[in-house]
């Protein structure tokens, strides 16, 4: 049978993933071409045609730049902290929400840890910055518990990097739980009763039962946000950082917020973008790499 026979007996399949092929065609891979503004001194006036082409000469300006290093290091700082801190807190959710045996309160407990993803960024901005400030309720706790002297959080730089992540955790850890509440319904409930004749409590269990069962689903998250390294969030960083700290809060996407739509350069955060995506790609690709080096679960 032909490839356009098989296609055609197959027509509504195929129909039914029409709509998505054309969502990534249109809005991920056509304006690829866009790209290629990074490596010339594109003018809206003239458009890619007619913009002169100029090589690596952006790429050399922003790895040249006196910002370069602050960029780089606080992404790296920012998102390496949200991986360490934050990767492990869905699943440790998940694991106790498995754990809880009254299922009211269990549904209750995931209604209240969904919530905070449902809120807008500027909502969730928002609201940081009301419980921070020198009358907020975070404030007045840290004033009564650690003699704190009572001023706005976001006012020092030192203060940014724990702020960003607590509150990144507390918006996405319901939500990213979902997964791995997901992948633990398939795991073999034969294996507890069998652990429980002999004698494994409920912590043995959980060790030796429920994180081996969910660890593929683990590792493929893991790979996945690996490829987000450089990508952290500029829209809430851009709602949260002031020029009093830049030093700690400015990082490679709000750069090229500012120099693309705030100062027009717009060849220049081009570049800035593809080199940000290319680092992302490149670690996926080594990742993944060592998952199948190391064990038996990769993306491909």
């Amino acid at each position: 049978m032909t490839t356009l026979k098989k296609i055609w007996k197959q027509k509504e399949l195929y129909l039914l993933v029409l709509p998505v092929l054309l969502y990534y065609l249109l809005f991920h891979y056509k304006p690829m071409y866009g790209l290629i503004i990074a490596f010339m001194d594109y003018s809206p006036r003239r458009g890619i045609s007619g913009s002169d082409w100029v090589g690596l000469q952006h790429f050399i300006s922003f790895f040249q730049s006196i910002y370069f290093k602050r960029l780089l290091g606080n992404t790296l700082k920012i998102s390496l902290a949200t991986i360490v801190f934050g990767f492990p807190a869905p699943i440790i959710l998940a694991l106790l929400m498995n754990e809880l045996r009254s299922k009211k309160f269990s549904r209750i407990t995931q209604t209240i840890t969904y919530m905070p993803h449902f809120i807008s960024t500027v909502v969730i901005c928002s609201m940081i910055r009301e419980f921070i400030k020198p009358e907020g309720f975070i404030t007045q706790i840290l004033v009564h518990l650690f003699n704190y002297s009572g001023k706005n959080l976001l006012s020092g730089p030192e203060n940014f990097l724990p702020i960003y992540v607590i509150s990144d955790i507390w918006q996405g850890i319901g939500w990213g739980s979902i997964v791995y509440l997901a992948a633990l319904t398939a795991v073999d409930t034969e294996l507890y009763e069998a652990a429980q004749i002999d004698g494994a409590g409920r912590w043995k269990q959980m060790l030796h039962i429920t994180l081996p069962g969910i660890m593929p689903t683990i590792i493929i998250m893991l790979i996945m946000r690996l490829g987000q390294v450089m990508s952290v969030g500029y829209e809430k960083i851009i709602l949260l950082y002031n020029e009093g700290i830049y030093e700690t809060a400015d990082v490679i996407s709000t750069y090229v917020y500012r120099m693309g739509l705030v100062d027009r350069q717009y060849s220049f955060s081009a570049a800035v973008g593809l080199f940000n995506s290319v680092v992302n790609f490149v670690l996926v690709i080594l990742a993944n790499h060592i998952s199948k080096k190391v064990s038996d679960t990769s993306l491909w």
